[in-house]
């Protein structure tokens, strides 16, 4: 299998993703090319490793850079030869199996569109984000959409629900996922007329195994596999809770620094219950997101990733391709027909 990675999109690109991929180059067999400016790139190899480093490991030249802060569609249009665009268009014409990027989401949600095209019958394709449970270490909730979609229709929500569970079930081995609505209230009556009406499309699912209403209190406790929602609500989530544990490791790390002798006494004590701690809220574990819907496996690395984050997502994101979770979703579309069909006015 061939795997490609955007050199040069990223807050720490191109050196952190470089080191990423020397990395996750070691511990897998596939091809690993990063896609971007050749000079920059292997210079950066040279810096980690004698000659040409890892034999599976090499470089796709692009000439341009798509920025973080430009237009999506019209970066995607006009810089043909970005890193971006050259990797989804390898992927398109069979050349490569997945692709990464730490790049603009926007851009990448456009071109993933444009370059790509949606799956038969996907209304909209959403970006799925890990969230961890508190509760139970090594263990999250896969939340779709995390930020692609802010405005939702019903039949938008099912096919979030329904690719997540497919996406958990191909990637993460969890037979028949729990799948949870984001709603104001655990009842069925609660919430938007979208909400209500997403909760009868999902009820009707036979391939679904619906668990209902979902509180945003009970996600972190695990109380899902998979989690559907729109892309405003889920992006707020995921900040807020990403927010709380940097907030709660800095209180922890203050009170023990500032605390005197016992305090840190204790804290050596508790050494490696502090470590499992942080690495409970450190996003760096849980891979990247892959963006479902789309033609192709594609998966959205966080903006600010170090090496630790860009290789756990080539190699947590590996599946992905292996197990072939966009054709899952092709072959599952036509259920997703019927239900939608039912639900139209006469």
């Amino acid at each position: 299998m061939r795997i490609l990675v955007d050199g040069m999109g990223g807050d720490n690109a191109p050196v952190e993703i470089v080191k990423g991929c020397i990395a996750a180059a070691g511990q897998t067999e596939h091809e690993i090319l990063l896609v971007g400016k050749e000079d920059l790139l292997w210079a950066a190899i040279r810096e980690q490793v004698r000659d040409k480093g890892p034999s599976n490991l090499g470089v796709v030249h692009a000439s341009e850079v798509i920025e973080t802060e430009e237009a999506p569609v019209r970066a995607i249009r006009s810089k043909k030869d970005s890193s971006m665009v050259v990797g989804l268009q390898m992927v398109k014409d069979g050349e490569a199996d997945l692709f990464f990027s730490a790049g603009n989401s926007g851009a990448l949600m456009a071109g993933g569109l444009f370059i790509l095209g949606r799956i038969r019958g996907i209304d909209r394709p959403a970006i799925a984000a890990a969230v961890p449970a508190l509760n139970a270490p090594g263990s999250f909730t896969l939340m779709v959409d995390s930020g692609a979609n802010s405005d939702c229709k019903p039949n938008n929500l099912l096919e979030f629900a329904w690719m997540g569970s497919i996406y958990s079930e191909k990637v993460y081995g969890i037979e028949r996922p729990r799948v949870g609505l984001l709603n104001m209230g655990v009842e069925a009556g609660k919430g938007p007329l979208s909400i209500k009406a997403a909760y009868d499309m999902l009820g009707k699912a036979k391939s679904i195994r619906f668990i209902g209403n979902v509180e945003a209190r009970e996600v972190p406790l695990g109380a899902c596999d998979v989690l559907a929602c729109d892309g405003f609500a889920g992006n707020v989530l995921l900040k807020t809770m990403e927010g709380t544990g940097k907030g709660i490791m800095h209180l922890v790390k203050e009170k023990i620094l500032g605390g005197g002798l016992l305090a840190k006494l204790g804290a050596a004590m508790l050494s490696a219950q502090l470590k499992d701690l942080r690495s409970v809220a450190d996003y760096s574990e849980y891979g990247g997101a892959p963006i479902l819907g789309v033609r192709g496996a594609v998966i959205k690395m966080h903006g600010s990733a170090d090496a630790k984050a860009v290789c756990n997502s080539i190699l947590k994101g590996i599946p992905y391709a292996e197990n072939g979770v966009v054709q899952g979703i092709e072959e599952a579309v036509l259920e997703l027909e019927a239900i939608e069909q039912d639900e139209q006015p006469e």
